[in-house]
């Protein structure tokens, strides 16, 4: 059974990591109120390697091309020219920009892990952001300018971007909702915003994730307070593997959809979903 429960799980995870409606409050919300329980925040950022790794699929020649001309900018006794690599080269440059980016959320998540694990995961506190940060996302996609692409992204756009990736710690606010919705504000169009989002994801997300592997596996039951993934590491291995199947069909699906049309579904179903779980806590159906 709990084979079955980690696979629906992993199909979840899948399906809303990308869509700016946030996974883990999903995650949070469907094992509650199916009697499954809280998954956890290591199962959640287990599954999310999966999602990830579609990213790197996805993405996989702009990836690569950063990689090889960040690493490539160094290589050379005369210099990134004598490289290949002209001085500033935009990749180079958003290699730079996707780092700086990166280190709000590695440091707030690393200082504040317990109560990330404990505190923020109310339902209480899920319903309320899912509403707010949906109401956020619906302003910043109607009132964005939405002339700038990723090859304009700034150091500071980039830092304030990651700032507000930060945010996606909190179960309900949804990473790339909320880094999405920054990059809206700061004037770029929406594929470019969900681009640079995803991009900018992937050091923090496979960073956590391979560090909850390591915390499950060297855990030690009935001494670390949080240890385990709340599922056996087989059937997270395979909700893991379902998870990239799923997200990178989603992925391609939202990179279509955003490129002719606006986030309001994203927006209506957020406010609808926070509503909804508002209703369930006060008459007792859900426990927050």
């Amino acid at each position: 059974m709990e084979f079955f429960e980690a696979i629906i799980l992993g199909l979840l995870q899948g399906l809303t990591e990308f869509l700016p409606i946030s996974s883990s409050a999903h995650l949070r919300i469907f094992g509650d109120l199916v009697g499954w329980g809280d998954p956890g925040a290591t199962f959640t950022a287990i599954t999310q390697l999966g999602t990830e790794l579609a990213v790197l699929i996805y993405f996989r020649h702009d990836i690569l091309r950063i990689i090889s001309k960040w690493f490539r900018s160094f290589g050379a006794k005369g210099g990134a020219h004598s490289a290949g690599i002209q001085k500033g080269d935009p990749d180079v440059k958003l290699g730079w920009i996707i780092i700086i980016g990166t280190i709000p959320i590695v440091i707030v998540g690393f200082l504040l892990q317990d109560l990330i694990r404990d505190q923020l995961r109310s339902l209480w506190i899920v319903a309320v952001v899912l509403i707010v940060f949906g109401i956020l996302l619906g302003l910043a996609d109607r009132l964005g300018r939405r002339v700038k692409t990723v090859a304009d992204v700034s150091y500071r756009d980039g830092l304030l971007i990651g700032l507000a990736q930060m945010l996606a710690l909190i179960p309900g606010v949804s990473r790339s909702g909320a880094s999405t919705s920054a990059g809206l504000v700061l004037g770029y169009d929406r594929p470019s915003s969900a681009r640079f989002s995803f991009l900018l994801a992937v050091p923090a997300v496979f960073g956590a994730g391979l560090y909850e592997t390591y915390t499950a596996l060297t855990c030690q039951p009935g001494v670390d307070e949080a240890c385990g993934t709340g599922y056996g590491m087989l059937e997270t291995v395979a909700a893991t593997v379902v998870a990239f199947g799923v997200g990178l069909a989603v992925i391609a699906f939202l990179m279509r959809y955003i490129s002719t049309r606006s986030f309001l579904p994203f927006v209506i179903y957020r406010i609808l979903l926070g509503g909804a779980l508002i209703a369930l806590l006060s008459l007792g159906v859900l426990q927050p």
